[in-house]
């Protein structure tokens, strides 16, 4: 083999390695996009369900059970919440929101929260399945080793509790 002949081989596949790496910072580019998008339809989701938590507050009697202050008040926390409480506060609401005898609810009111909370659990579980995937790829020698992921902060799982599978009232 010629000097020419080494060169050019290991010009190939310099040239590969590098359109791999691209590839793959690529990719990772495009599962933090997915994860972006999970957590704005996951935000969304969660700020339907305090609305419809609100609605439900505003028809209770004051004084009631329901606690129509505390829910208003558990709705607004879970809005407001900076990321690191965000898990708490809405778990909360998810607890008051359980407490809620459904079948006093107005029927449309009662479908509105059952598909707030079905959305709501959707939602976290495709934004946490992003996240999953990214943190896959993150953790790979090459995105490590190359620093494919930039200065992208490191994903964070969005755990709460989530509502026990309730079906509408019956209809009167």
């Amino acid at each position: 083999m010629t000097l020419l002949t080494v060169l050019a081989i290991a010009g190939v596949l310099v040239v590969a390695a590098g359109l791999y790496l691209v590839a793959t910072a690529n990719r990772l580019d495009r599962l933090h996009v997915r994860m972006d998008a999970g957590w704005a339809a996951l935000d969304a989701a969660l700020a339907r369900r305090a609305v419809v938590a609100r609605t439900i507050a505003a028809g209770a009697e004051p004084g009631s059970p329901d606690g129509g202050a505390e829910l208003v008040e558990a709705a607004r926390r879970a809005e407001e919440a900076p990321w690191g409480e965000r898990e708490f506060a809405e778990n909360e609401l998810t607890r008051l929101l359980a407490g809620l005898d459904r079948a006093a609810l107005p029927r449309p009111l009662a479908d509105e929260l059952a598909d707030a909370e079905h959305r709501m659990i959707i939602a976290r579980r495709v934004y946490n399945d992003a996240v999953r995937d990214t943190l896959a790829l993150r953790r790979r020698r090459k995105v490590r080793y190359f620093g494919l992921a930039g200065t992208a902060p490191q994903p964070e799982y969005f755990e709460i509790a989530e509502p026990d599978p309730r079906t509408a009232p019956p209809a009167t």
